[in-house]
């Protein structure tokens, strides 16, 4: 006889030396839900994934020429099209959010290398990746798991890895702002040319100031929608457009379309299991 489904999703605040790096650490399982798929959003957080009872298949990648693949661990950068996760029914893992401005503290390089990208993990990391995954997996439960990684980055956490004020200043304003700041006004404020502001920024960031403002208003408009699903509370989604500075109902469901590949509705729809599991996610205003 079969089990009972198992649908588990735990969230865990990282050590503090890592906050200003590691935004969360989220643990999942499931198992007798029957085959799925899950959209990978864009965010403005780069994705450290550690498998646990069986790969992770991704079938889609934000870059369509790279083919399907299975992963033990993998790094994702900021991206702005979805990556597509298929399971036949189980799947486990812990996802870890980074800050593209702690790349080169946590992963040795910055974030701008791997814009686009879903790579294997020991391909960024090398032999690290593999010692990490083999660490937690010998952990017993999710405090057990969250603990190991606290101690194994904190080791590894290059604290010493500086980034321009500049460009700090600038993403920290695109995400107190909810991305409502034109890249004119920062580049203002930082007192660079708009030309090299986008330059640096998209070395240390991966995505130009414009970009990665549509990214992040995006982002906090569809965690209110998940907050919304979770809740069983809903709004207009013209009156979810005003409160996250679109300029109208059909301007946010255009970068729907561009960012999940389908309309709000559809979404919530399809992964309403999944947004109502992570609805409480909260996301800070900003990074260190």
């Amino acid at each position: 006889m079969a089990g009972e489904p198992i649908s588990e999703i735990v969230q865990w605040r990282p050590a503090a030396p890592l906050r200003p790096y590691v935004t969360w650490y989220t643990g999942y399982r499931e198992a007798g839900m029957g085959p799925g798929r899950h959209r990978g959003l864009p965010s403005p957080y780069l994705t450290l994934i550690i498998a646990l009872d069986e790969p992770l298949v991704i079938a889609a990648h934000p870059d369509p020429r790279t083919p399907p693949a299975e992963y033990g661990t993998l790094v994702g950068g900021l991206h702005t099209t979805p990556v597509l996760i298929t399971h036949d029914g189980r799947q486990s893992g812990i996802q870890l959010s980074l800050s593209p401005l702690g790349a080169r503290a946590l992963l040795g390089l910055p974030s701008g290398e791997l814009a686009g990208a879903v790579l294997d993990a020991a391909d960024v990391l090398g032999p690290f990746a593999n010692r990490l995954r083999e660490q937690v997996l010998c952990a017993s439960g999710w405090a057990a798991r969250f603990t190991v990684l606290d101690e194994v980055l904190s080791a590894r956490l290059d604290a010493g890895a500086r980034l321009q004020d500049e460009v700090v200043h600038a993403w920290n304003r695109l995400l107190t702002t909810a991305g409502a700041v034109p890249a004119s006004e920062l580049a203002r404020e930082v007192g660079w040319s708009g030309r090299y502001l986008s330059r640096r920024f998209g070395v240390e960031v991966g995505l130009s100031p414009k970009a990665a403002a549509r990214v992040v208003r995006f982002d906090r408009a569809r965690r209110f929608l998940q907050r919304q699903a979770g809740d069983d509370h809903s709004l207009p989604l013209s009156a979810v457009a005003a409160a996250y500075s679109y300029y109208d109902q059909a301007h946010l469901a255009r970068d729907f379309g561009e960012f999940a590949g389908c309309s709000p509705s559809r979404w919530l729809c399809e992964e309403f299991r999944y947004v109502q599991g992570v609805a409480g996610d909260p996301v800070p205003d900003s990074a260190s």
